[in-house]
């Protein structure tokens, strides 16, 4: 078998490398190996397909901060990713790749001020992540050069395409410099795709990751089923339960990272949070701290958690259910490592139950439903541990003043008395059942009614159609007969819309506006 590469191996720059060892990457994923040579040679476009949670933004991030000359303030690379949240975390994930190179990377997308986008973009910006609909604006108004840039970068093709972005793509590449480099990621090659790279990419390199085993089976996989409120106290009920937890819990978002680690600490855990807000020299000794054990817990992003790489971890709970499969793969990949067990626990809302079958469908793995300890329960555990932990003290050489003073307190007092007292004086406070909160059982009414989730669908009609909330509802309800109370969270934009519906209306909506031979008006986008 061939020794497996380093990122030294690739041939970055020891600027670069610094930077990589400082984020805590250890070594490159199969995608990093195959695309990183490739790019840094720049000769060729290339088309990789690889599966989301691969490491794909460090597979383009890296070679992209090599290549970048800070001598000049025109942009130089242009990333387009299909919605604003993977803008976000695009631009974040390059960032922290640069190490102290005086690289600017700006993210522009729709919801955010243009203005504010603006100033970004007349200051000079080396390297921009942007949605179609955001570039495009800026295209229009001229506050966006692409002439000088050297690399289109498409991430996550096949969701762009899917979303209909496909003309706002083309639109973009015609403002591009011809002899540029084009790169596609994409999980699928569906034909719209290999026809863009057949009309755009005048010959290119293709890159194919192999499909890893999804799981460990090192690794027991379980959920619980709770309400939201309930998340955190059933989270402490499995932190106490385990004797030497060491684990890393995932969060959505940075403001939930905060919440937690801060909660855990004020309740008496060696806690510690990373995320995108955090300095790099915060992250370093956060997880310098961590991998040392002086912290048993490590509250994380998915983004803020790539490139740690511990192998004797004991849980990785999702506080949080991951967006999709590649995601909850990935984060339950880092318990079960090298020959150790581990337990891979997510916590769910009633609501959220088809979203998690659906990623045991698609990982073809096994999440077995559990209960949250009982705090009896757990008092029987930690009494356990005391007296396992007493017992070897007593087999070890006890220091002489600790048993003169022991001689002195049995000398007048019942010996089971004085014991007594002394684990009472030492845990009633960590084996007092009223420091646990309720947890309120998920009824069978609650389950029913709840267990229907909810379905994202994106809908080929937007602003340009002359469509508008209200005319949305009236079409969907005089094709489908849905009712406008079962219609929420109504996006319109320029070119597409969507909508929020229950499950089972999804289905019914989507056939409804199904016509033969004719590209669907309204699909399924995202289950939620």
């Amino acid at each position: 078998m061939a020794d497996k590469k380093t990122f030294k191996d690739l041939r970055l720059s020891a600027k670069v490398l610094n930077a990589i060892n400082k984020k805590g990457f250890e070594e490159p994923t199969a995608i990093q190996v195959m695309t990183i040579p490739v790019m840094l040679r720049d000769d060729t476009n290339i088309i990789v397909q690889a599966q989301t949670g691969t490491g794909k933004t460090a597979a383009f991030g890296l070679p992209l901060v090599e290549m970048v000359h800070t001598d000049s303030t025109a942009v130089q690379a242009l990333i387009l990713v299909p919605t604003r949240e993977l803008a976000i975390q695009v631009a974040e994930e390059i960032n922290s790749l640069k190490g102290n190179k005086d690289i600017v990377i700006a993210p522009i997308y729709g919801g955010q001020s243009i203005d504010m986008q603006l100033r970004k973009l007349q200051k000079g910006v080396h390297i921009v992540v942007g949605t179609p609909g955001r570039v495009i604006d800026h295209l229009n108004r001229k506050t966006l050069k692409l002439e000088k840039i050297e690399h289109l970068i498409l991430d996550e093709a096949d969701e762009m395409l899917n979303m209909g972005f496909v003309e706002d793509i083309e639109e973009i590449m015609k403002h591009t410099n011809p002899g540029k480099r084009t790169l596609l990621f994409s999980a699928t090659i569906p034909e719209r795709i290999k026809a863009l790279a057949h009309k755009y990419m005048k010959g290119y390199e293709f890159l194919k990751v192999k499909k890893e085993q999804l799981t460990t089976n090192l690794t027991e996989q379980i959920y619980f089923e709770v309400k939201a409120t309930d998340k955190f106290e059933a989270l402490c009920r499995i932190i106490d339960i385990k004797d030497a937890f060491y684990g890393l819990i995932f969060c959505r978002t940075k403001s939930d990272v905060d919440s937690v680690a801060t909660h855990l600490i004020d309740r008496g855990y060696d806690a510690e949070a990373i995320h995108g807000d955090i300095s790099q020299a915060q992250r370093e000794r956060t997880l310098e701290k961590f991998k040392k054990q002086r912290a048993n817990i490590l509250v994380a992003t998915d983004v803020a958690a790539r490139g740690i790489d511990v192998n004797n971890l004991t849980h990785v709970i999702n506080y949080s259910l991951p967006e999709d499969t590649e995601s909850y793969v990935h984060r339950i990949g880092r318990t079960g490592r090298a020959g150790n067990l581990g337990t891979a626990i997510t916590f769910i809302t009633p609501s959220e139950y088809k979203r998690l079958m659906f990623i045991q469908k698609i990982a073809k793995t096994d999440i077995k439903k559990s209960k949250v300890p009982k705090v009896k329960d757990i008092i029987k555990a930690k009494k356990k541990k005391i007296y396992d932990d007493l017992t070897a003290i007593l087999k070890e050489e006890i220091d002489a003043d600790y048993l003169s003073w022991a001689a002195r307190m049995l000398e007048n007092n019942n010996p089971t008395q004085i014991l007594a007292a002394i684990l009472n004086y030492c845990f009633e406070e960590e084996l007092n059942p009223d420091a646990y909160g309720e947890i309120e059982e998920i009824s069978a009414k609650c389950k029913q009614i709840d267990k229907q989730g909810k379905a994202r669908l994106f809908v080929a009609l937007g602003k340009k159609d002359k469509i508008n909330a209200r005319k949305l509802v009236e079409l969907i309800g005089g094709r489908s007969s849905v009712k406008p109370k079962d219609i929420s969270e109504i996006q319109i934009m320029d070119k597409f819309s969507f909508i929020t519906v229950p499950f089972e209306k999804a289905e019914k909506i989507v056939v409804s506006f199904k016509e033969k031979g004719q590209k669907p008006l309204i699909s399924h986008a995202k289950k939620i």
